[in-house]
């Protein structure tokens, strides 16, 4: 017996990390052993968190398929996503599982060291996909036909299975690393037919066994080991989109300051989504990614 189908679906599916960000940032040049004043903040994140709060900021009505303990953590989370319009009437909620976290030092010069906690996530494994196969989104013979933003912190053997499972045969698959130590668990998924892969420049030479100069080689690479659709970016240098039936388009993001640094990676992916959704071209679409980066990273976009 499967449950009803909803009667007003969200425009796309967030599956995935959603935590608390806890972040220290300093203003200063900082290396390891650095002790520097700064501010600590403590805000809503997780990778599948991020891209659904850009989405949303962009127009876009996103759920989360996640993991969260039904703890006082938890309770806030949930809540804070519902006042940010996001739909959490799927997420898996936990009695056993505390709520997971992420905790990262930045400063002037980016990324200093973070540790990110998605034990509880891990540990769900595929109870956080039910309504793909209950029949609230879909089921094996009526798969979900919407786009789904992945991100690489689940398991390795549930991402594995999700790359052959029916659940996903119909669905238009983003595809977040999560992080460079975490990228080679996306290797089931790099040759599925309806995936995009973004990844960055550390990232591609991982899961190609080799060091990159620049982006376009890069995504070129991702394509000759059988991905369907990448986006390849690198920093401060031009970002590529390549397709393999030969598409390609390159940009190079603007310069700025940098303020911050988590959740870039996933504001951008979550601008080409929503680009390529309302018909911009390959060229169009990465620009307009790199932009709202760009205004991410220089503190432009508000929190």
């Amino acid at each position: 017996m499967t449950d009803s189908p909803i009667t007003n679906p969200p425009d796309i599916l967030c599956i995935g990390s959603v935590l608390w960000d806890i972040i220290g940032r300093s203003a200063s040049h900082m290396t390891v052993g650095a002790d520097r004043p700064g501010r600590i903040t403590r805000l809503p994140g997780g990778v599948a968190l991020n891209i659904a709060m850009q989405l949303a900021r962009q127009g876009m009505r996103p759920a989360l398929m996640t993991a969260v303990g039904r703890d006082a953590e938890g309770t806030e989370l949930i809540g804070q996503c519902q006042r940010m319009g996001l739909a959490t009437e799927f997420a898996y909620l936990s009695d056993d599982l505390p709520t997971d976290r992420y905790m990262a030092v930045e400063g002037a010069n980016g990324l200093i060291a973070a540790v990110a906690d998605a034990h509880s996530l891990e540990a769900a494994g595929d109870k956080i996909l039910r309504p793909l196969s209950d029949g609230r989104l879909g089921s094996a013979d009526a798969p979900y036909p919407g786009p789904i933003a992945l991100d690489g912190n689940l398991t390795e053997d549930l991402l594995a299975r999700i790359a052959e499972s029916p659940l996903f045969a119909a669905a238009d698959l983003r595809i977040a690393p999560a992080s460079p130590g975490k990228v080679e668990r996306l290797q089931p998924l790099l040759k599925h037919p309806r995936a995009t892969l973004y990844v960055n420049l550390e990232e591609a030479g991982l899961l190609c066994h080799t060091d990159f100069d620049g982006s376009e080689g890069a995504a070129a690479a991702l394509i000759a080991r059988g991905a369907q659709r990448v986006v390849v970016t690198a920093g401060g240098d031009p970002a590529t989109f390549a397709q393999s039936d030969g598409a390609s388009a390159t940009a190079c993001p603007r310069q700025v300051m940098v303020t911050r640094v988590t959740g870039a990676g996933d504001t951008f992916m979550a601008a080409h989504i929503v680009a390529e959704r309302s018909g911009a071209n390959a060229q169009d679409a990465l620009a307009r990614a790199l932009r709202i980066a760009a205004d991410y990273v220089s503190g432009e976009t508000p929190l």
